[in-house]
C-alpha cells in the first residue's frame, strides 16, 4: 500500500474505544498534573458538598463523580474508596493543626478559646461540622474521625507541650474543643450565644490553661 494511502485509511480508521467519557483526555494528556488536580479538586468539592447535605450514609460514590462531572474509577484511583475521601474531606477542611502549631505555645490556650468561640457564633454551620454532625453514626465514619482527631488535634497539641502526662492533657483539651458538636447537636448553641463572646473566651481560655498545664491546680 502507497504511504498516501495508509495515510488515508490511518485517517479515516473509527474509534473503536467509543465517544471519550466524561474525563477522557486527548492522546498524551489523560495523565498531566494539571488535568489530575483539577478533577481531585472537583471530586473533593463535590464530596464536601453531598456529604454535608446527606452524610455518609445518604451519598455513593456515584452521585460524587457524577457532581463532579467525573468518572467513577476517578474516585477510587485517587482516594481509594468512600472513606477515603471522606476522610481526605475532613483533612482539607480542618484548620486545627495550623491553629496549634502556629504562634506563641504560651499563648495556645487563648488560641484554642477563640477557635470555639467563633464555632459557636457561628449562625450557618460550616460544611466540616455538617458532615460531622450527619454522618457520625456510622461506625466507619467513628473510625475515621478517631484517626483524624488524633491526626489534627491530639499529636499537634502533644508536640507542643512540655513536661509530664503530655497525651493526658492533650487530650483533655481536646475534649473541650469536640465536645461542641455534641452540644450544639443535644442542646443548640443558643445560651452560649448569649453571652458576651469576650467573657465567653475568657473563661474557655482558663479552662484550656488547665487542661494542658503540666501542674495541677494550686
Amino acid at each position: 500500500m502507497a504511504t498516501g494511502e495508509k495515510m488515508l485509511v490511518e485517517r479515516d480508521k473509527p474509534d473503536v474505544e467509543g465517544p471519550p467519557g466524561p474525563d477522557a483526555r486527548p492522546a498524551g494528556r489523560r495523565d498531566r498534573p494539571r488535568d489530575r488536580e483539577a478533577t481531585r479538586r472537583r471530586l473533593l468539592e463535590a464530596a464536601r458538598d453531598l456529604f454535608g447535605e446527606h452524610g455518609y450514609d445518604g451519598v455513593t460514590v456515584r452521585m460524587i463523580a457524577a457532581a463532579a462531572d467525573a468518572n467513577v474509577a476517578l474516585v477510587h484511583r485517587y482516594f481509594g474508596s468512600k472513606a477515603g475521601l471522606f476522610a481526605e474531606v475532613l483533612e482539607g477542611e480542618s484548620a486545627l493543626a495550623g491553629l496549634i502549631a502556629a504562634g506563641d505555645a504560651a499563648a495556645l490556650p487563648r488560641r484554642l478559646a477563640e477557635h470555639v468561640v467563633r464555632a459557636v457564633h457561628r449562625t450557618v454551620p460550616g460544611p466540616l461540622p455538617r458532615m460531622i454532625d450527619r454522618s457520625v453514626g456510622n461506625p466507619e465514619v467513628q473510625l475515621i474521625l478517631s484517626e483524624h482527631t488524633e491526626r489534627v488535634l491530639v499529636e499537634p497539641l502533644v508536640a507542643r507541650l512540655d513536661g509530664p502526662d503530655a497525651r493526658a492533657r492533650a487530650a483533655l483539651a481536646a475534649q473541650l474543643i469536640m465536645g461542641v458538636g455534641p452540644i450544639r447537636r443535644m442542646l443548640g448553641m443558643a445560651d452560649l450565644r448569649a453571652a458576651d463572646p469576650a467573657e465567653l473566651a475568657d473563661r474557655l481560655t482558663v479552662m484550656f490553661t488547665a487542661a494542658l498545664s503540666p501542674r495541677g491546680p494550686q
